[in-house]
């Protein structure tokens, strides 16, 4: 394996400010005239949506409970390959992963798996010489992590980096990297599903010039880089995704991709490309109809919620969706691809909206969480994606639940939590139609691509009754 340059920038905890961190340092890096690569780690589709902007270059996620620890090495040496330098921003905590206990998930475990250096960010508010003893403890807690520097966060005077930055260096021999001063302008704005996405305005691209100028003024960007270089070569691991053995499907699929959906993983789209998909991008906000000779369609998650009263105004785009899904073609939508496939949406107000009624049911917003976390789903069903008795990892998140929906109405999916407990169904599917709560990341398991492309490209070509599904 080639040697890589890649450094890991996770936090104490999630809030420490590790996102600001990293475009900072990511801007930096940018600024003196290197490649840079970004990567996410977890299910997050937000995030990454700022590092493509700051970098120029499509941040991927890498997750250790999704996929297998050569899924996730595969993954990042085939992007990273062409930059000088790889930034991974963490979630959550360093340790905090699965709730299953197994450490899986974490930012920690990827490190590990990918053998990378991590930095620490720590928020400097309200603590001095007690940092020490904080840092010490990430450092101790498992001793395979290579934690090889802290870079402090919310730091209110050069006086208190120094004193915070002694604690440390003295009780942990591990160099402090510089600091982000406290600055109330340099905000992201957020909501309930996290930080605003870069393409909706959640930042503006002086932010990132900003972020980047003060990270050069206070951080040891040299020190930073040469701890990157230091990292030994990934370890060895057989491909078994990205192949290009695999047998090519002449397929066209429409992916709904605009404000309101949003939420997908650029690995996916590219898996799909070589698997020999004609990838077709419409926006269900703003176009009157699907693309024109599509074999499926794949409305992923987002925030339909958001712009429901657009999506209800765009009748022909929902009379074209309704009209696809009877003609048969495969319909797939994840989240909130599902909420705009229900008949109605009732947003967070109680007001609702007409949607395209490909299945019975409503999607209504709550004003708490519904469902977070990874899953174990088992098929119950034969489906788009997997065929009964199957059974992958995913994960959910959402502020929705359903309402009205039919007795009859058939869940390919019965999941749990990655614990093993809280059993619910989910997945609702109907002959050509699947829709779920659960996203999936298809690069984790080649076998649920194939399989969608598959479906799509048979019932297109094959004329096969789409009730076989």
């Amino acid at each position: 394996m080639i040697k890589l340059s890649r450094i890991m920038i996770a936090g104490t905890n999630s809030g420490v400010g590790k996102t600001m961190v990293t475009l900072g340092i990511m801007s930096a890096l940018v600024k003196k005239g290197m490649k840079v690569q970004g990567f996410k780690a977890g299910p997050d589709y937000i995030d990454p949506s700022h590092h493509n902007f700051v970098t120029g270059n499509t941040s991927r996620n890498l997750d250790t409970w999704i996929m297998a620890d050569g899924v996730c090495r595969e993954l990042f040496e085939r992007s990273a390959f062409n930059a000088d330098v790889s930034v991974i921003e963490g979630v959550m905590g360093l340790y905090d992963g699965s709730i299953d206990s197994t450490g899986q998930g974490s930012s920690a475990h990827l490190a590990k798996v990918l053998n990378t250096p991590v930095i620490l960010v720590v928020n400097a508010k309200g603590i001095a010489q007690s940092a020490g003893a904080l840092v010490k403890g990430y450092k101790e807690y498992d001793k395979e992590v290579k934690l090889s520097g802290v870079i402090l966060n919310n730091v209110a005077s050069y006086s208190h980096y120094e004193c915070i930055k002694k604690s440390i260096e003295d009780t942990c021999s591990i160099p402090v990297l510089g600091y982000l001063e406290k600055d109330k302008e340099i905000t992201i704005d957020e909501r309930h599903l996290g930080l605003v996405p870069f393409t909706e305005g959640g930042s503006s691209s002086a932010l990132y010039t900003r972020l980047g100028e003060m990270t050069l003024k206070t951080a040891d960007i040299d020190g930073l880089l040469k701890i990157a270089h230091s990292a030994d070569k990934l370890p060895d691991y057989d491909k078994s995704i990205f192949l290009n053995d695999e047998s090519k499907l002449d397929v066209q699929i429409a992916i709904a991709k605009d404000e309101a959906f949003c939420f997908y993983y650029q690995d996916d789209i590219e898996l799909f490309e070589i698997l020999g998909a004609k990838i077709n991008y419409f926006s269900p906000l703003k176009d009157k109809c699907i693309p024109d000779d599509v074999d499926g369609i794949f409305i992923g998650g987002g925030f339909p919620e958001l712009y429901a009263e657009r999506l209800m105004d765009n009748k022909s785009m929902r009379s074209s969706i309704l009209n696809a899904s009877r003609m048969g073609k495969i319909i797939y939508g994840e989240c909130g691809g599902m909420m705009y496939l229900l008949e109605k949406l009732i947003d967070s107000n109680g007001k609702p909206f007409e949607m395209c009624g490909v299945l019975k049911g409503t999607s209504k917003m709550e004003n708490k969480k519904q469902g977070l976390g990874y899953v174990i789903v088992d098929v119950l069903y034969d489906n788009p994606i997997c065929k009964r008795g199957g059974s992958f990892r995913a994960h959910e998140f959402h502020w929705s639940k359903l309402q009205n929906i039919p007795k009859d109405t058939v869940f390919a999916y019965k999941t749990k939590k990655s614990n093993g407990q809280q059993y619910k169904f989910d997945g609702m599917c109907r002959k050509n139609i699947l829709t779920s709560y659960t996203h999936v990341h298809f690069s984790s398991n080649l076998e649920l691509a194939k399989n969608l492309l598959l479906s799509m490209s048979e019932v297109s070509r094959c004329k096969i009754d789409a009730s076989v599904f």
